[in-house]
């Protein structure tokens, strides 16, 4: 079977924003209110992160109880797991998210400084230099015939859809929120249809889910 490379629930502003500006240790998404772009996620009965019974179903929910689908390992841009910039300071940071981290899979960190690859639970962290086809291409051995989630930033989207290398996108637009710069998915959703299908889906949260596909 065919490996895919697929974006899952990628979150966006109305603007096309992923992210604001101004990325730190305590706010990871910048000026950018994440408690409101995923607010649609968080009201799902399958939030993992859920600590009281209930929560939504329907549309949103399945997209979020489908994130780990066949998911054999993940790729991420360098701020989507740490907020510094040029070489490491500290190797003691480990991502922001604790002894247990949501991925459960191999994780391939690209950065042009790379660092030893550690273990938090199930989840193996490898900081990788190299173009987007010699990163995917370790991350789909690592997946063991699963396909390979992209996730995020927009930035390192873009950088994979540059190289035509993305097979699915589902990203969910929060049309309430405008972020006004940072960190740019699009413009528009048109920009990527000379390549992909698109079907838009609204959802009775207000998030309307763009799911792409190639052509």
């Amino acid at each position: 079977m065919t490996q895919l490379l697929k974006v899952q629930n990628f979150n966006v502003s109305g603007d096309g924003f992923g992210a604001g500006e101004g990325q730190s240790l305590e706010r990871p998404f910048g000026h950018a209110d994440p408690g409101t772009m995923f607010a649609w996620a968080g009201a799902t009965a399958s939030w993992p992160n859920r600590t009281d019974p209930g929560g939504s179903r329907g549309l949103d929910d399945y997209l979020t109880r489908d994130f780990a689908n066949n998911i054999g390992a993940e790729i991420m841009g360098r701020n989507k797991f740490s907020p510094s910039r040029g070489p490491w300071a500290d190797h003691e940071w480990r991502g922001w998210w604790g002894d247990e981290p949501p991925f459960h899979t191999p994780v391939f960190v690209l950065t042009h400084h790379e660092r030893p690859s550690f273990t938090l639970s199930d989840t193996t962290f490898h900081f990788v230099d190299g173009e987007p086809v010699t990163v995917l291409k370790l991350a789909k051995e690592a997946a063991r015939g699963k396909d390979v989630r992209l996730g995020g930033g927009a930035a390192t989207i873009r950088q994979f859809l540059d190289a035509d290398l993305v097979d699915t996108l589902h990203v969910a637009v929060s049309p309430q929120v405008e972020i006004g710069s940072g960190s740019r998915l699009w413009e528009s959703p048109e920009e990527l249809l000379d390549r992909f299908h698109l079907d838009v889906v609204p959802s009775p949260s207000g998030v309307v889910h763009h799911l792409f596909w190639r052509r």
